[in-house]
């Protein structure tokens, strides 16, 4: 006899790296997974077997309206976004429609069809240049659009909480890394990027001097935490900071990445960019409520990311076709602007 699934989770974003490891997580609690993804960057070599996947976009009111009303949707896990944080100041209008919109369309959705559970990915992003370690209780204080749509749909969310009942969990994830990364992305994914220009013969770019520090999180460190939020009373309705706790220079990873991939590292320092200098984060109550009690080592991640980027092979770097600001961005962003 077939065994009845737990029930069905809708992941946005599955195709993506931490939703399609998340997915996979849910597939082997025994839950039924939809994955809605637009695979803008996305890919359907990451879709776990056994999911049942929708091509869509969350911009899409009438195709989740569909979705919802053809599937049971007991839980939500909403990753989908365009998580560029230092492009975002240049496609303003872009971040917010997407990243605050979207998720706002998901949640009206979770609303009327009386989703149990709510998980969403929000940033460290929205603590913007704040004490360090960054704990739950400190005032937000994004300084980018991205990380004010994160903060944004936090709100909403507990807004809807309080008017519909709507259970919640709020993750802060951050600068997680590992398999299934896109290590194309010229804007985002600092250790993907480095893996990337490697492979294809160009040095590492680091914007400043690289002294900027932050705690690069394994991906597995993260997933299984989020997929379990459903079935841990302790998270309901709470903002959980998720991730590694011991940061690390730019500069410091760069060199990391060179001799896991066997070569000298050859870095390339570009004029420093507008961002937040030291972003780690206290994690004492994802331990609590977790019982998490140690993270994976960076050597270990990094060299489970680069056999993974190895075996994908050099990506062709993207391209952001529509930005829509060009003042102050880093001039080797708007090269590539002129470069066709």
């Amino acid at each position: 006899m077939k065994e009845i699934a737990k029930g069905t989770a809708l992941v946005t974003g599955g195709a993506g790296f931490v939703g399609s490891h998340l997915a996979e997580e849910l597939l082997t609690m025994g839950y039924s997974v939809i994955i809605l993804d637009d695979l803008s960057t996305g890919f359907e070599r990451n879709i776990p077997a056994g999911a049942k996947f929708v091509r869509g976009s969350i911009t899409d009111v009438e195709m989740l309206e569909r979705l919802f009303h053809e599937h049971k949707i007991d839980y939500v896990f909403h990753l989908a976004a365009y998580a560029a944080q230092g492009l975002s100041h240049f496609i303003r209008r872009n971040n917010y429609e997407v990243n605050l919109v979207g998720a706002v369309n998901v949640i009206n959705m979770a609303v009327q069809h009386n989703v149990k559970h709510f998980v969403f990915t929000s940033s460290v992003a929205v603590y913007g240049t704040n004490r360090t370690p960054m704990t739950e209780e400190l005032p937000p204080m994004p300084e980018d659009p991205y990380g004010v749509a994160k903060l944004s749909v936090e709100f909403d969310l507990i807004a809807a909480h309080k008017m519909f009942g709507l259970k919640y969990t709020i993750f802060r994830p951050h600068n997680i890394y590992g398999e299934r990364q896109h290590h194309g992305d010229t804007y985002r994914n600092v250790l993907g990027i480095f893996v990337n220009q490697i492979m294809t013969n160009k040095p590492m770019c680091i914007f400043g001097d690289g002294s900027q520090s932050r705690a690069f999180t394994y991906v597995k460190d993260v997933a299984p935490y989020l997929a379990r939020a459903i079935e841990t009373p302790a998270a309901a309705n709470q903002i959980i900071n998720i991730g590694a706790e011991k940061p690390y220079t730019v500069l410091e990873l760069a060199h990391a990445t060179a001799k896991e991939m066997g070569v000298k590292a050859i870095i390339d320092f570009q004029p420093g960019r507008n961002e937040v200098k030291h972003a780690f984060c206290d994690h004492e109550k994802a331990k609590r409520i977790f019982g998490i009690t140690g993270e994976t080592d960076v050597e270990y991640g990094l060299k489970k990311m680069v056999e993974w980027g190895k075996k994908i092979g050099p990506m062709e770097p993207t391209r952001f076709e529509k930005v829509e600001v060009t003042r102050n961005m880093p001039p080797s962003w708007a090269k590539l602007l002129k470069t066709k």
